[in-house]
């Protein structure tokens, strides 16, 4: 089969939008989560979130962009354009659009677009609706308008599972390029859901932490961890097969070698509470890329901190990796981040990455004292050097959505 290589990525994120800000705040454990800016959210009971700030919309985009596209689609663009940069890559350069694909996806899409146009239908009438209004919206837009500007047209499709969604995509776009469907792939998730009525959504669910001190909100794995904090952002990936990438001289930067997918078909908005679909699909992406649980070095946890989410995940993570799960280092760089929902497996792939290329663990920051009952080594507060070969990125959505991919560090 096909080997699937990474040549580019880009990142928006509450910690930075840019390779080398997002790099130094993931060394640096930076908090991007602060109050609320977007709107009053005083009446939902919620206080923070973890906001993008200082977008650089005009490296890519002018002003009648803003008014055609809804803010997860601008971002999910912006990581799409970075990663084609960092790869080597324009519109013109690409050698076979046909071969080139887009599997970008949002868990929710154009939600304060939906928000804002329902408040212009009730307050005067059907007839004010958007003309924009549905391509604003709709979830599949972020990869149809990402094809748009990079003329890519090959598959582009939108694997809508929650807060598996980049995850998922990463995947299914992996599979593409192995099973030799495509040469090139963009790959990722693309969220913007901080407005009332997706703040005020997740609150009445009692999803979000009511926590209003940044560092106190988002504690992954914490014994007083209360509830998960809205993020927004994207993080797509450039994946080509090797030998695409090495015929046009790229920079490889990492390797996708396994993917597993699969359902808890529990509960609507809780994983199984033993663990065994979310470790049924990291076994599954072991068993494809052929690796031992013993060689996985860094696990990037789905760690929503929420008390459901991250004992569950800790017994799929023993579940999957046995022995071995004792040892391996694991963090939640939603900690960070905020809870990205279907844009967290694109960001945190990135973060990933970044682990392998620069040896280091990135941390779940903000810990006081690690839950007794989630028996991980999970790093705290401070990023650690490791010697890293293997990294895995687990993403959980409600559904039971399961995905887990395994990257490789590249050695030339």
């Amino acid at each position: 089969m096909t080997r699937v290589v990474i040549t580019g990525y880009g990142v928006a994120s509450p910690i930075g939008n840019d390779s080398e800000t997002f790099l130094e705040s993931l060394q640096e454990g930076k908090n991007g989560i602060g109050s609320i800016t977007r709107f009053d959210a005083s009446e939902t009971g919620i206080g923070v979130a973890g906001e993008i700030t200082d977008f650089p919309l005009e490296k890519y985009f002018i002003k009648k962009d803003t008014k055609r596209m809804d803010l997860f689609s601008l971002y999910g663009i912006y990581a799409a354009l970075e990663a084609m940069e960092m790869a080597g890559l324009t519109k013109e350069t690409v050698d076979d659009p046909d071969r080139f694909g887009v599997m970008v996806s949002s868990g929710i899409g154009g939600l304060p677009t939906i928000q804002d146009q329902v408040t212009k239908m009730n307050a005067k009438g059907p007839k004010r609706v958007s003309p924009m209004f549905v391509p604003m919206s709709i979830v599949n837009m972020v990869a149809g308008n990402i094809a748009l500007r990079v003329g890519a047209k090959g598959i582009c499709t939108s694997t809508v599972t929650a807060c598996a969604s980049g995850t998922h995509s990463i995947g299914e776009a992996f599979r593409n390029i192995k099973h030799g469907y495509a040469d090139m792939m963009l790959a990722g998730g693309a969220e913007a859901s901080i407005c009332e009525i997706g703040i005020a959504g997740f609150a009445s669910l009692t999803a979000l932490t009511d926590e209003t001190d940044p560092d106190k909100a988002s504690i992954p794995f914490d014994s007083k961890r209360s509830g998960f904090v809205m993020g927004e952002g994207a993080g797509v990936l450039m994946l080509e097969s090797l030998e695409h990438a090495k015929a046009r001289g790229a920079k490889i930067l990492g390797e996708v070698v396994g993917y597993g997918a699969n359902c808890d078909a529990y509960h609507m908005t809780a994983p199984a509470p033993d663990g065994s679909g979310a470790g049924k699909a990291m076994k599954l992406a072991l068993n494809e890329a052929g690796v031992a649980p013993e060689e996985v070095g860094y696990i990037n946890a789905h760690g929503t901190s929420t008390p459901a989410n991250d004992q569950a995940e800790a017994k799929a993570i023993h579940y999957a990796l046995g022995d071995a799960a004792s040892d391996v280092y694991v963090s939640s760089t939603k900690s960070m981040t905020g809870h990205l929902l279907g844009a967290a497996g694109g960001v945190e792939a990135v973060a990933s990455l970044l682990a392998l290329q620069h040896q280091f663990i990135p941390p779940t920051i903000n810990v006081t004292e690690q839950d007794p009952e989630i028996d991980l080594n999970v790093v705290k507060n401070e990023a650690v050097a490791a010697k890293l070969d293997y990294a895995m990125s687990d993403s959980l959505g409600f559904g039971g959505h399961n995905a887990v991919i395994l990257l490789k560090r590249w050695e030339a």
